[in-house]
């Protein structure tokens, strides 16, 4: 079992419960890595036989593009789209941040942590 690990994906997105949030839109970070067996790849060279991450970047940037209330929403979308798009990941730990929340406070980021197995 390996992983694969995409770090500081930096997106300006609309989430959030205050009108505001959904107009002004903030900073995100997301983080996500996912176990996949990667024995095959390291074996053939070949991109078929791993995970891409060209297309985990491009799922959390698709997904990250739709509005939502709770960053455990847009989090639990990345990750099943993630199942659906990429068979051979195993497990998935994703972090999505709000970089200086509008929360009243000296706060840098808050962050909604999933990790998952495949069903």
């Amino acid at each position: 079992m390996g992983k694969v690990s995409l770090k500081n994906i930096r997106v300006y997105a609309y989430h959030g419960c205050l009108a505001e949030e959904t107009l002004i839109g903030s900073d995100y970070r997301v983080d996500l890595t996912v176990w996949a067996n990667l024995e095959k790849s390291t074996l053939s060279d070949d991109l078929e036989d791993t995970v891409d991450y060209v297309l985990l970047n491009a799922i959390v940037k698709e997904e990250m593009a739709v509005p939502s209330k709770l960053l455990e929403h847009v989090a639990k979308r990345i990750v099943v789209k993630v199942f659906n798009k990429a068979a051979a990941v195993a497990l998935i730990k994703i972090s999505v941040a709000k970089i200086n929340p509008p929360i009243g406070g000296d706060v840098q980021e808050v962050a909604v942590v999933l990790k998952e197995k495949r069903a």
